[in-house]
């Protein structure tokens, strides 16, 4: 099983690629699967290809399940 949590565009290239990041972590993933990426938008990414864009509010509510979760995961250690 795969988790996705959303990243950030932050770069967009001529070659079908973009770099992402989240909490300082880039990743150069490929964009042919999502047309007229921007920079600044939110996505999933999965095996190294974009697979869906998240509008803002939804990236958040993601980001706040995932802390949400480690935190009870931390709790239990």
């Amino acid at each position: 099983m795969c988790l996705a949590i959303p990243v950030k565009v932050v770069d967009i290239r001529d070659d079908m690629m973009a770099k992402v990041e989240k909490d300082g972590v880039k990743l150069d993933v490929a964009t042919m699967l999502v047309e007229d990426l921007k920079v600044g938008e939110y996505v999933l990414v999965h095996a190294g290809f974009i697979i869906e864009r998240l509008t803002l509010e939804d990236a958040q509510d993601k980001l706040d399940l995932y802390r949400e979760f480690q935190e009870k995961v931390k709790g239990q250690q």
